[in-house]
């Protein structure tokens, strides 16, 4: 470009220059004031922290050094904070292009402590609350603790509980947090009742729920005390009530409770929709099996056409067939109730189908929560074992037998999916308790007179399953000391293997006018061929000493003094069918004993004894399961032979000698209305009974409930007893006649908190003129 033309073109711009200074003047220049508000922040300055990192406050805010300051940031920051609990203020300034954020730290709580609290200790609360020493104090979770300590008083019925937190300012920034509570009364029930409820009486089924109204005779009982999560079990108390009484469409609405003004007490209403009363109608069996047999499968069935419907019954019978199936060789059976009704008449048809259930097997059992019972222990008793078809009721018999051992406190088997789709696993988790035993009782009975018992005991013993015991009991005419020990399981066989030690003595001048010591070991094994028939067998070594015999006494006693061996083999074979063992209400015993003497030692026996009873529930007859009628019978035979006892020169009417501590005798529990050995063989010239070699006994007691409140665990009875006693001794002033006797009577029985008493009242209607009766029985007895 030349030099003109570089020229021409700066005076052609020349006059332009006013014009863009102008321009310049009217756009808008930037602010200093306002770029530096909403500029970058360059700091996070944090204050007023003593234990909490400056950046860990940092890490909770949302605006960070190089970030453009947002109000709104900034706010959610402030929630943030405030949001972790560490901080009772917080506040964030602008000082600049800095962020200022200023805490008041929480507390930390030194110690947490209960004050006031009688009724629930401090481990029973500190659990339920939050807060916990070298946490961080907040007055939000100090409230919420102290409506979670009000809860649990609540839930023990203690509605005018008051809980206030104390808190104690420390050095440091620390706290210590006390709550101060006072309990105040529990809030009883003092009325239950029952709206709807046309068939049955309010008095009748306040006996059916588990709440109880306040009464002076329940000191020892929590029932009467409100409890809200006791309501929902109440109503499905009756409502299983009605199912097993025929009301198969029973609806227990809510249950409405009602606090006094005072805080004092309840009143608890129970609406009830009743619907009508069913009776069975046709029952019917039926199989997806071709080759198993039906009529087999209904004779094990127990309800009949026309009985009152009862769901709980169909329930067992389900379950009854499929065991009966599972026992005939059909492992995968699954049963399943049909019910069709009638409303019309009022009638229930049930049609049992055995169907094909899926083909599972077990695949493996784990255990869970034994810290102190080794595997094997729980693992015995357990009716399947891996590989095996998978059962559900030998799942629950497994359940229930160790459930039986007593050594835990809760058991529970569930099953889950295994490997593959025919594979499950068997989960078994368990509660372990104390299973070691201290105890020190003391009683009275019209048999041993006053006693006192201690005892001590470890039934799980290194966690092996051995039991082990030390007894020792004295009382005004029987004392003994037993060591004892047991394997249930020996070697981990269906074998249980015992060993005893033992010293008694009795004193039976009132009845033989001598007493008698023996001392001695036995040596024991018992098989249990199935779950209801069992066989044992024992070996026992005893020294018996026939001593402080009396001057007047019986020359047939006097003959006796002295001391023999006894070398004994026994077995008892017992075929057990019973529902329970502790007061059965259903089924049957049977039971076998014999003992051979004479495999060395100074005397020569052998001695039956058969025993057993028929348990016949009236329920169906009589709509109360506490009715329960028992009907018992015994035998027993002894048989002398070949005795080489030096002191044995008593002759019984064959010519064979026996001893008297080994014959049977009849009075008192086995024959009320008589005294102990009051019956049988008797020198009528000094009233010694002599006992006898025969013996038999038979014996209907009807048991039935008592018109008190059932918890308090009374039971009547009413019985007839028979039996007789015969081949004693044969002599001048020997009375040995074999005619029945008989003694009828009413008892009661008291399941008390100090123990089982017995009260009996009997009257001998058959009876000879030499035995000695008794009107009065008492027994009572305690273990604490």
């Amino acid at each position: 470009m030349t030099l003109r033309t570089l020229l021409l073109a700066s005076a052609c711009l020349i006059p332009l220059l006013p014009v863009a200074a102008q321009a310049q003047q009217r756009r808008p220049q930037p602010n200093p004031t306002a770029r530096e508000v909403a500029g970058v922040v360059s700091a996070v300055e944090v204050r007023g922290n003593q234990r909490i990192d400056a950046d860990t406050v940092r890490s909770y805010m949302l605006l960070q050094p190089g970030d453009a300051y947002d109000s709104d940031r900034s706010d959610r920051s402030l929630r943030s904070l405030f949001a972790t609990g560490l901080f009772g203020d917080v506040a964030i300034a602008r000082d600049g292009s800095r962020l200022v954020v200023s805490v008041v730290e929480n507390p930390l709580v030194n110690r947490v402590a209960y004050e006031g609290n009688r009724r629930l200790t401090d481990d029973t609360i500190r659990p339920q609350v939050q807060m916990r020493a070298r946490g961080v104090f907040t007055s939000q979770l100090a409230q919420a603790d102290r409506q979670r300590i009000l809860d649990l008083y609540a839930r023990r019925g203690r509605f005018a509980a008051r809980v206030e937190p104390k808190i104690i300012q420390l050095d440091q920034n620390r706290v210590d947090v006390i709550y101060e509570i006072t309990e105040g009364d529990a809030a009883l029930v003092s009325r239950i009742n029952f709206v709807g409820n046309a068939s049955y009486s309010d008095g009748k089924l306040r006996d059916v729920v588990a709440t109880r109204e306040q009464a002076f005779y329940r000191p020892f009982s929590s029932a009467d005390t409100f409890d809200p999560d006791r309501l929902s079990f109440d109503r499905e108390l009756l409502r299983r009530y009605y199912l097993r009484n025929g009301f198969a469409d029973v609806e227990p609405g809510a249950a409405s409770a009602e606090l006094t003004p005072d805080r004092s007490s309840f009143f608890i209403t129970y609406n009830i929709n009743e619907g009508p009363r069913y009776r069975f109608g046709e029952i019917s069996v039926t199989s997806a099996f071709p080759t198993l047999d039906i009529a087999a499968l209904r004779s094990r069935l127990e309800i009949r056409t026309g009985d009152w419907y009862d769901g709980d019954a169909v329930e067992r019978m389900a379950q009854s067939l499929a065991d009966a199936a599972n026992l005939r060789g059909f492992p995968f059976v699954d049963v399943q109730p049909q019910v069709e009704r009638n409303r019309e008449n009022n009638t229930i048809a049930i049609t049992f189908q055995v169907a094909e259930a899926p083909r599972v097997y077990v695949e493996r059992i784990d255990i869970n929560g034994n810290v102190r019972t080794q595997d094997r222990v729980i693992r015995r008793e357990f009716r399947l074992a891996e590989g095996d078809a998978f059962n559900a009721a030998q799942l629950r018999r497994s359940r229930d037998r160790i459930r039986n051992l007593g050594y835990f406190s809760d058991v529970q088997l569930t099953s889950q999916p295994g490997s593959a789709p025919d594979r499950a696993v068997v989960n078994t988790n368990i509660q372990e308790r104390a299973t070691g035993e201290v105890s020190v009782g003391g009683g009275y009975s019209t048999d041993a007179g006053f006693l006192a018992d201690f005892g001590l005991r470890e039934r799980n013993l290194l966690g092996t399953g051995v039991d082990a015991r030390l007894n020792g009991t004295a009382a005004q005419r029987r004392s003994q000391v037993d060591f004892s020990v047991t394997d249930p399981s020996f070697m981990d066989r269906n074998l249980a293997v015992g060993a005893d030690l033992f010293l008694v003595q009795r004193n039976l001048t009132n009845i033989a006018s001598y007493q008698e010591r023996r001392y001695g070991f036995a040596l024991r094994a018992g098989y249990e061929y199935n779950e209801r028939l069992r066989q044992s067998v024992s070996y026992t070594l005893v020294n018996r000493n026939v001593f402080d015999v009396q001057a007047g006494a019986s020359p047939y006693i006097l003959e006796q003094a002295g001391e023999t061996l006894l070398s004994q083999v026994s077995q008892t074979l017992t075929y057990d069918a019973r529902d329970t063992i502790i007061q059965p209400s259903r089924g049957y015993f049977l039971r076998w004993g014999a003992d051979l003497a004479g495999l060395g030692g100074d005397v020569a026996y052998l001695r039956n004894r058969f025993d057993g009873a028929l348990y016949l529930p009236l329920e169906r007859l009589l709509g109360d399961p506490d009715y329960v009628l028992t009907l018992s019978s015994g035998f027993g035979h002894l048989a002398p032979f070949n005795s080489r006892s030096p002191y044995n020169t008593s002759t019984g009417a064959g010519g064979e000698r026996d001893r008297i501590v080994d014959r049977f005798f009849l009075g008192g529990e086995n024959l009320r209305g008589f005294a102990i050995a009051g019956v049988g063989p008797r020198d009528t010239s000094t009233s010694d009974s002599l006992g006898g070699r025969m013996l038999w006994t038979a014996g209907a007691e009807m048991r039935y409930p008592l018109p008190v409140p059932s918890e308090l665990g009374l039971l009547g009875r009413a019985f007839v007893d028979a039996g007789a006693l015969t081949q004693g001794p044969s002599g001048p002033n020997i009375s040995n006649s074999g005619a029945a006797r008989v003694g009828v009577g009413v008892g009661i029985s008291w399941r008390s908190p100090f123990g089982l008493i017995n009260i009996d009242l009997a009257k001998a209607v058959a009876k000879q003129s030499y035995d000695v009766t008794q009107i009065f029985r008492f027994g009572f007895g305690t273990r604490f």
